[in-house]
């Protein structure tokens, strides 16, 4: 496969790309024990700027725990790492994959006894939805695929499971000629998408699915619920019966990978005028501003990662 960086940091040493590897019989393979973030670093003034780094990197602890999986590096430590390995690969931008896993050891689902590591890789990741999707919006279709019920395995976690059940939602929306699917939840309310988390117009306020909705709590999600609620937009976790959707004036979808991005027909029904609205647009340019650098960082949300030489690192 092609190499998407040089170094990857490997349980606390940095190895070669095609050295990052792992045993046949580790535990996530054949159990999906994996908990893990996606992160983006910005390029602003030459320097790569990590969003909200210690959101992302706090919500992978918690998933750990969630699991009980104790990893074996603390949160400043795995903080530094991800930090590190953008400057080791000399990357000014990035997607940053941070991944803890149950590796090899004892055979079974029980996985106590099986050792935890992690790994973090990056590499360049352009616009997840295609670079026009940002302007011109994206034709999605509810999926045949269920979000997982609560208290079955947890929405809140960041787990690499849950994401086979994006990958069916994914699969399903481009096999019927669609760019994402939107799933429900167990009782028939909306939830999300394969990767992104749902935000919905109508007369001028925003709704989005609660946390109880089979959600992830996603940290692109609150930053949105920020910025909207700082432009004096009203902000409305509900719960939504799917033809919520189809009479919305504005839909978008967020998330890390999606950034903001407008939805302009659901199930061949065209969304407000079909196109991205006013709402949509104003949040889109608040966000790519604060992320790309254009504007202050009031919030303290970007960390930025100086070269090696600066750093005093060879």
């Amino acid at each position: 496969m092609d190499k998407l960086c040089e170094k990857v940091w490997f349980d606390g040493q940095f190895v070669d790309w095609d050295d990052a590897t792992i045993h046949v019989s580790a535990h996530v393979i054949h159990y999906g024990s994996g908990v893990f973030e996606g992160i983006r670093a910005y390029n602003v003034d030459g320097k790569a700027n990590v969003f909200r780094l210690d959101e992302h990197n706090r919500r992978l602890h918690d998933s750990a725990k969630i699991y009980r999986m104790d990893i074996p590096f603390s949160i400043d430590e795995t903080r530094e790492a991800m930090i590190e390995t953008i400057r080791v690969n000399e990357f000014d931008e990035c997607y940053i994959r941070p991944v803890v896993f149950r590796n090899a050891g004892p055979m079974g689902v029980y996985p106590a006894k099986n050792p935890v590591s992690m790994f973090i890789m990056v590499w360049k990741w352009g616009k997840y939805l295609g670079p026009e999707a940002l302007e011109q919006g994206v034709d999605m279709a509810i999926s045949s695929w269920t979000r997982n019920a609560p208290n079955t395995t947890p929405a809140f976690a960041k787990c690499s499971a849950n994401y086979a059940s994006g990958a069916l939602i994914k699969m399903d929306a481009i096999a019927n000629g669609y760019s994402e699917g939107i799933a429900l939840d167990v009782n028939g309310l909306v939830a999300e998408g394969s990767g992104e988390n749902l935000f919905v117009i109508r007369d001028g306020v925003i709704h989005t699915p609660p946390i109880g909705n089979s959600i992830l709590g996603g940290i692109t999600r609150d930053s949105i619920i920020t910025l909207a609620r700082e432009e004096g937009i009203e902000v409305r976790e509900t719960a939504m019966p799917r033809e919520f959707l189809y009479i919305a004036d504005e839909i978008f979808g967020v998330g890390t990978a999606a950034e903001v991005t407008p939805i302009r027909s659901l199930d061949k029904i065209k969304i407000g005028s079909g196109k991205r609205g006013p709402v949509t647009a104003k949040l889109q340019k608040k966000y790519l501003d604060v992320v790309q650098g254009r504007i202050a960082d009031k919030w303290g949300w970007r960390t930025v990662v100086e070269p090696a030489a600066v750093a005093g690192r060879r």
